[in-house]
């Protein structure tokens, strides 16, 4: 019988393993894309290295490297103020789970007001717009348009901020640092062409938006860039819902505000 016929062999282009030769159930060597995880990679490698293997075909360039190490450290915590942190803050003060959190932090950081999702729409755009300005200005003039399966058409242009005025530093600050590797063409291109891009969608620019660009530099398709955005920004998800846990309800964030703004609306 061939491994093609045989239904206990795992086929995957992304993993191999071969088994200790007293324990079938235990892995004597494990190989990602060929390379020898615990042989050779362990201790040689970055995290973001074997990231971007596990996602992509080749192992990434030392410009990729240091482009995707920037991009997760942007990414990392969004802060307590974003809604995929408050969920899983939310899920940390009630005494939920580790991973309720987390799965909180997930479905609430998976829509299109900043999430997964627009990350994945405003990907899409950038392989079908590239680097062309009258595409772009073509595409944000019809995002009210854009077809949404389940998802209902965006109420706002994918990867810009749908509530500010002007580009926030952060956001500024990171579209300047990652455009400075060189990875790809849409970083710099975006930072060059900002004012039009904001102009034609009439919001400035968004940290979304701005890993949109990243991702397609390194390669990723809007799949790859969907999932790799939910999970990038977890790790601030995770630390602030354990933040939380130990100091109560009565010592939630922003806490005061909404029970003054309740009262005065009840009073009203």
């Amino acid at each position: 019988m061939s491994n093609d016929d045989n239904p206990h062999v795992v086929r995957s282009a992304i993993w191999r393993e071969d088994a200790e030769p007293d324990n079938p159930f235990a892995a004597r060597a494990a190989y990602c894309r060929g390379y020898d995880v615990y042989g050779d990679m362990l201790g040689q490698a970055r995290w973001v290295e074997m990231l971007y293997l596990l996602f992509m075909p080749e192992p990434p360039t030392a410009v990729q490297t240091e482009l995707l190490e920037s991009l997760a450290l942007a990414l990392a915590n969004p802060g307590p103020r974003e809604a995929s942190v408050h969920a899983a803050m939310c899920g940390g003060v009630c005494g939920s789970t580790a991973a309720s959190s987390l799965m909180a932090a997930l479905a609430v950081g998976a829509g299109q007001l900043g999430g997964a999702r627009e990350v994945y729409t405003a990907a899409t755009a950038w392989a079908n717009c590239g680097t062309n300005l009258a595409a772009w200005q073509e595409w944000l003039a019809n995002t009210g348009e854009l077809p949404g399966g389940i998802w209902p058409a965006p109420e706002h242009p994918p990867g810009f901020d749908p509530h500010g005025l002007s580009t926030a530093t952060p956001v500024k600050q990171t579209l300047a640092c990652l455009a400075g590797y060189g990875a790809g063409p849409s970083l710099p291109w975006l930072q060059h062409h900002l004012p039009d891009i904001e102009a034609a969608a009439g919001r400035p620019l968004s940290l979304s938006g701005v890993a949109a660009a990243a991702l397609a530099d390194l390669g990723f398709n809007p799949e790859q860039s969907e999932m790799l955005y939910l999970l990038l920004r977890l790790p601030g998800a995770a630390a602030h819902a354990l933040e939380q846990r130990p100091l109560g309800y009565k010592k939630f964030p922003f806490g005061s505000v909404e029970l003054e703004n309740s009262s005065e609306a009840q009073s009203a």
